[in-house]
Formats: C-alpha cells, sequence, structure tokens
C-alpha cells in the first residue's frame, strides 16, 4: 500500500524524500515498480472500477447488498466483504434515510373510506391495487408538493403531479395521469392517506375506482407508497439544496428520477429487478 501511495504522488513530491517519511527503502519502490502491481492488486483495482460504476449509477443510492446482487447480475461475483472493503476504499457510501414527518392532515369531519387494502402489499396483478399520497420539498421558489401514485404489482410510478398547493387539482392531476397511461377497468383498488376533496370524490367516481383509506395517524397502511417517498427523498431531495434551484428545473430532475426509478433501480423485493423488467417477468408489456 506505500508503494501505490509514492506511486500515486511521485509527480508531486520526492519519491526518496516521502520513502524516508513511510520508512520504505527506495530500492524497494523501484523494484516494485519494475515488477508491476500483483494479480490481487490488479484484481481490486477491476472490483473497484466495477463498484464505483455501480454506485454512480444507482446515483449513490446503492449499498453492498445491492451492488454484490449488480456485480453477480453482471457475472463478476465477489463477496459482501471484499465490496465492503472496496467501498472503504473509494470513500463511497450510500446515501441514508432520515426521520419520517408525517404530512398527511387527517383532522377533518368529513366521511372516511375503509381500510380495504388492509397492508395486503404483495400478491397484487398489474392494475388490481394503487396506492398514493403526498410528500414536498422546499426549492428556490417555494415549497413544491408532490402526488404519486404506484401500481402494487410492480411497485412502479404509474403517475404524478407537482404542485405549489396542496389541493384537489394536485391528486386529480396525478389520477388523471395513471389513467391516461395504464387505462384501468373499474373496480380497481386505489388506496390513499386522508384524501378528503370533493373534487378527488368525483374523480375517483368517474374513474369507476373502488376508494381504500389509511387511518387516523398510521403511516403503516400506506407503507408501500410512503417506501417509495422514503426512497426519493434519502436519494433525490436531501443529497441536494433544492433551496438554490427553480421549480422548472427541479420538476424536469423528479421526472428523470421517476424514469429511472422505474426503469432501472432494482429492488430486492421484485427479486432484484426494476418495476419495469419486473412487469416484463410476467409477460406484461412495458
Amino acid at each position: 500500500m506505500k508503494y501505490a501511495w509514492i506511486d500515486t504522488y511521485r509527480d508531486r513530491y520526492s519519491v526518496s524524500r516521502v520513502c524516508r517519511i513511510l520508512d520504505v527503502s527506495r530500492s524497494g519502490y523501484c523494484q516494485w515498480r519494475r515488477r508491476g502491481a500483483s494479480g490481487r492488486a490488479q484484481a481490486n483495482a477491476a472490483l473497484d472500477a466495477a463498484v464505483a460504476a455501480i454506485h454512480r449509477s444507482s446515483r449513490g443510492s446503492y449499498g453492498r447488498p445491492r451492488i454484490v446482487r449488480q456485480l453477480r447480475d453482471q457475472g463478476q461475483p465477489a463477496s459482501a466483504e471484499r465490496v465492503r472493503r472496496s467501498l472503504q476504499r473509494q470513500g463511497l457510501r450510500p446515501v441514508y434515510k432520515r426521520p419520517y414527518r408525517v404530512t398527511t392532515d387527517s383532522t377533518h369531519r368529513l366521511p372516511v373510506a375503509p381500510n380495504l387494502l388492509d397492508r395486503r402489499f404483495d400478491g397484487w396483478l398489474p392494475n388490481q391495487a394503487w396506492v398514493s399520497d403526498i410528500t414536498f420539498v422546499r426549492t428556490g421558489e417555494g415549497w413544491l408538493y408532490l402526488a404519486a401514485i404506484l401500481d402494487l404489482a410492480s411497485r412502479r410510478v404509474v403517475g404524478w403531479s407537482m404542485s405549489e398547493r396542496i389541493d384537489a387539482d394536485l391528486v386529480c392531476q396525478a389520477l388523471r395521469s395513471a389513467c391516461w397511461q395504464r387505462k384501468p377497468a373499474p373496480g380497481l383498488l386505489l388506496h390513499s392517506a386522508h384524501y378528503r376533496w370533493p373534487g378527488w370524490l368525483s374523480r375517483m367516481r368517474d374513474a369507476r375506482l373502488v376508494r381504500s383509506m389509511s387511518r387516523k395517524g398510521c403511516s403503516p397502511d400506506n407503507a408501500a407508497c410512503e417506501g417509495f417517498f422514503g426512497r426519493l427523498k434519502t436519494e433525490l431531495f436531501y443529497p441536494r439544496d433544492w433551496r438554490k434551484t427553480t421549480v422548472d428545473h427541479f420538476i424536469e430532475v423528479l421526472d428523470s428520477y421517476i424514469r429511472w426509478y422505474n426503469a432501472t433501480r432494482i429492488k430486492v423485493s421484485l427479486g432484484s429487478l426494476s418495476p419495469l423488467e419486473y412487469r416484463e417477468s410476467l409477460g406484461i408489456a412495458a
């Protein structure tokens, strides 16, 4: 390792001086250079390059377990310990979650739909059950709110909308987008947080969807959508200070992220496939 460090910085510092500081002989360093890197060092260098490429393509979101799976899928199997050391050598770390905060106001006296989903997040076919919720981010032009709709079959984002206000138009636009893209049959179950706007209820009736609602203050009832928001915040919202950007620019970045999330980001619960890959594995066109 000392010889490798000397070789990296040999054009910046005197080799003789660095050898004295590191307590190694100059002749030993010269012999090491003539021998070239060992097979193990070459293997580590190749692994480092592959790990760094996966970490970069995942937007810094993949940690050791997902990188191990990606390497295996690419025909470059490596143990979890080797990947851990590679990440450590390169100073690479995945982004981490922050504490959960409640964002939905449930203090109202309007009719509440029953929780028909009842935390049954798995085992659905495409366009049988969707989930929806709202989150927010602060930009240089003020707060921006995101309404998203996910298909529980593949966890794919099938519709989303952003606005500077939390109102019926925000969630209705997301629903219009989802219905336009997926064209669900009547009877699809749509589970949401406490959406209480008359416009939303009207839109649900027009689309002939079955309404389900989380219980008051019980975020696990909508864990699938909360999980997506958690990843979104960890991988996109938190790493940058969006207070220095415009709303239009942030929406462009978010659109790019959602496209990447649907097409590329692997999920362990889907057999280490992305939402689109999982949907295709069911023999259904994207």
